[in-house]
């Protein structure tokens, strides 16, 4: 996410982003799926009780979150050449896990432009893997309900233009796969019929 996050930042024809803010919060937006995982469209959970459970997660590991070395300005050893103390100028635990979170709720809220456009990075994620499971043939169960869930809710220019070139694709490959489909049946019925005849 954080790449494909980028390479819209460089690509959005001409709306401006902080790169490296997209790449925070798309680094840290599924978080929460560690713990609740990963609710889809087919899961039948209201977006409203998702939220409230990935809260409850991402809010309670953020709380726990440990750097492995504490701010301790009472440790001489570490000094850097300025005098100033270089575990000093580590941010403390609290702080990020206050970080984390304020970039998991940004996320969550959607409205600048940096969330909107990583939010349109994860659902343009989604409908191509979905994509890939149609065309692996091994999926009986309509993926309809991943790509319906993106349908209209594009938040920027090039997720909506992204979103609607990965449809448009998924209609042709429909196209020809029916295509063959009813060739094959034309072609098993006048071979089942050539054989019927005397």
């Amino acid at each position: 996410m954080a790449m494909v996050a980028t390479s819209s930042c460089n690509n959005s024809g001409g709306q401006m982003y902080d790169a490296n803010r997209c790449i925070q919060i798309a680094l840290v937006h599924d978080l929460a799926e560690a713990t609740v995982g990963d609710i889809t469209p087919h899961c039948g959970v209201s977006d409203a009780t998702k939220h409230e459970l990935e809260l409850q997660a991402i809010t309670s590991m953020t709380s726990q979150l440990r750097l492995g070395v504490e701010a301790d300005n009472s440790n001489n050893n570490n000094t850097a050449n300025d005098g100033e103390s270089s575990s000093s100028m580590l941010p403390s635990t609290s702080q990020v896990g206050g970080q984390i979170l304020e970039l998991w709720k940004e996320y969550e809220a959607g409205e600048t432009p940096e969330a909107k456009l990583v939010k349109d990075m994860d659902k343009l994620e989604m409908i191509l893997q979905a994509l890939e499971y149609e065309a692996d043939g091994k999926n009986e169960d309509s993926l309809d309900g991943f790509f319906d869930s993106t349908r209209n809710k594009w938040r920027t220019p090039i997720g909506k233009a992204w979103g609607e070139e990965i449809n448009k694709r998924r209609k042709e490959k429909t196209v020809r796969k029916n295509i063959i489909a009813d060739n094959q049946a034309k072609s098993s019925d006048a071979q089942g019929q050539s054989n019927a005849t005397p």
